[in-house]
């Protein structure tokens, strides 16, 4: 009798099953674009900054990622990153405002929503802040507005142009009621001084700007870039299209809409824009 022939125990064949159920793809290998819903190898995207390759979507970065793509190695240093939140209403919907400040700082490794400092790009100095979704959608909070006020002050003082890359979704924190809202007036106020005082600032829109964010800073720049495709807004289309009950244009509250209406500058690929804020600082002058 050949070896072929010899019949395999019930049990082992189970055995040998679930080794093999146990070699298939590892999780996480592939991911989705969020733009064409294309599978995509994780590994490729990263490689090429988070952009996906069939499609060039820009997908979420991480603040500190962010840091790491436009800065020069190594001189990036960060301003008041001690400023923690605290919580003057005592606020309180499903769970305490606190233990979700908590649990976003384990989720991002972030202390608030914003992280400012000085650095950099091409070997020109600059100031620089930076908003994350993230943490409570990059929501401006009490810590976030005095961060970014200090910013534009310091950057005053030390001469520096202006760069603030804005990535939330949402605008005032409402978990600290009035003292968020205001903050929208207070980094424009600083903004206004700043721009007095003859400093240069560039801001970044990426997927997605919206709310007292877009409202705010991030719509004040002398220039202002975009990311390819980025959302950028106050209200939502779902929102506004609820609301007024008509069809919205084609492509609307896009950054290539936007664009075409004089809302923003220029459009700017990732990998594209850390030499677009050099000539940019180069060609004003700062």
């Amino acid at each position: 009798m050949s070896d072929s022939s010899i019949p395999i125990p019930a049990d082992e064949v189970g055995q040998d099953s679930a080794v093999r159920r146990k070699r298939g793809v590892p999780e996480g290998l592939w991911v989705r674009c969020p733009g064409c819903q294309a599978t995509v190898f994780r590994k490729e995207a990263e490689r090429r900054m988070n952009i996906c390759p069939e499609c060039e979507f820009h997908w979420y970065v991480p603040a500190q990622q962010r840091i790491q793509q436009v800065f020069d190695e190594g001189t990036f240093e960060e301003w008041d990153e001690n400023l923690l939140t605290a919580d003057p209403l005592e606020f309180f919907d499903r769970r305490p405002y606190l233990d979700r400040i908590k649990d976003d700082r384990q989720l991002t490794g972030l202390k608030e929503a914003a992280i400012t400092g000085a650095g950099r790009i091409r070997a020109r100095q600059v100031a620089f802040g930076i908003t994350d979704s993230r943490f409570i959608m990059g929501s401006m909070g009490s810590v976030v507005g005095e961060k970014l006020s200090r910013a534009a002050e310091r950057a005053a003082a030390e001469k520096l142009p202006l760069v603030i890359i804005s990535g939330s979704g949402g605008g005032a924190r409402m978990h600290e009621g009035i003292l968020s809202l205001m903050q929208m007036a207070k980094v424009s106020a600083a903004l206004a001084r700043f721009r007095q005082s003859g400093g240069l600032y560039i801001s970044v829109m990426t997927n997605p700007t919206m709310g007292g964010v877009a409202a705010s800073f991030a719509s004040l720049g002398d220039l202002i870039f975009a990311e390819p495709r980025a959302l950028i807004g106050f209200a939502g289309p779902r929102t506004i299209k609820a609301t007024i009950r008509a069809e919205l244009p084609k492509g609307f509250q896009t950054s290539e809409f936007l664009l075409e209406h004089g809302y923003i500058d220029r459009i700017v690929k990732r990998p594209d824009l850390k030499s677009e804020i050099a000539k940019a600082v180069d060609y004003c002058g700062k």
